[in-house]
């Protein structure tokens, strides 16, 4: 099922929060019927039980391995690009960082990381994904080397994203998009231009799924792709707390109706052949 996205505006308006009647409720009520269970209430009960979640995540075995051995290279570490030359060390330092599915990109990670984001034609400033410069600006190794990495509070906070990503990904299996979405209800009032949007695999997949705009856009120009989004919807909306609720949900209940609808065309088509 495609949903109009010019009706943005009227779901927040409509809604007032409530998921359970105005535009938001309709669209809940035919993903429910699809067999895609109630994706706004899964968010709910998420972030309830987020605390516990990433303690049981970081408490799983490899979890575990895979800290231990990232502590310990950092306190070992003499250089950057050693480090970074490290398997174990990129999976955690960039799941951490919301770029899992980056980690085996080691010559990349190590050069965007390294660069200097100060300069504009730097690696990292360059590079349509937008998340490499953001991680080179937080953990400046350009020009502080291993100190920020080194630090305890640092260290802690990376575990902790680390277990906390993978707590993010288990929600998955049984509402689809819901990572992707606890995800972007913490970004989101960062978010100031299309083009961060667009860069970022995780707020591109959310708003464009929320917006209604299909997969195909990406093969057009880069300026029909911002127009796809800023023709549809205010950013300076995400500044504001409601408004990213009721935007989160929206995505939700399109990601469950989506995958519902490529279910059952799925199992239409195996009962053709």
């Amino acid at each position: 099922m495609s949903i109009d996205a010019s009706a943005l505006s009227l779901l927040t308006a409509i809604n007032g929060g409530n998921s359970s009647s105005g535009l938001l409720g309709v669209l809940y009520r035919q993903a429910s019927s699809a067999g895609t269970g109630n994706p706004v209430a899964a968010l709910q009960s998420a972030l309830k039980n987020e605390t516990k979640g990433v303690a049981a995540a970081a408490a799983e075995p490899q979890a575990k391995r895979d800290i231990a051995a990232f502590r310990a290279a950092v306190a070992k570490a003499t250089d950057v690009k050693t480090l970074l030359s490290d398997p174990t060390v990129r999976k955690v330092l960039l799941t951490a960082n919301g770029m899992a599915d980056m980690t085996d990109y080691g010559a990349l990670a190590t050069k965007a990381l390294m660069s200097d984001t100060t300069d504009s034609k730097s690696l990292a400033s360059t590079l349509t994904d937008t998340r490499w410069k953001a991680v080179a600006q937080t953990y400046d190794f350009a020009h502080q080397g291993l100190a920020v990495l080194k630090q305890p509070d640092v260290l802690n906070r990376l575990a902790n994203g680390y277990a906390e990503v993978a707590w993010r990904k288990s929600l998955d299996a049984s509402t689809p998009g819901l990572s992707k979405a606890i995800d972007f209800r913490t970004r989101a009032a960062t978010i100031t231009s299309a083009d961060q949007i667009l860069g970022d695999p995780v707020l591109r997949a959310v708003v464009t799924t929320a917006l209604g705009i299909p997969k195909q856009i990406a093969f057009q120009t880069l300026g029909a792709q911002e127009n796809a989004i800023t023709s549809r919807l205010d950013l300076t909306q995400f500044k504001k707390p409601a408004f990213v609720e009721q935007f989160t949900r929206r995505y939700l209940v399109q990601a469950s109706t989506d995958t519902a609808s490529n279910m059952s065309t799925s199992s239409s088509t195996g009962l053709l052949v």
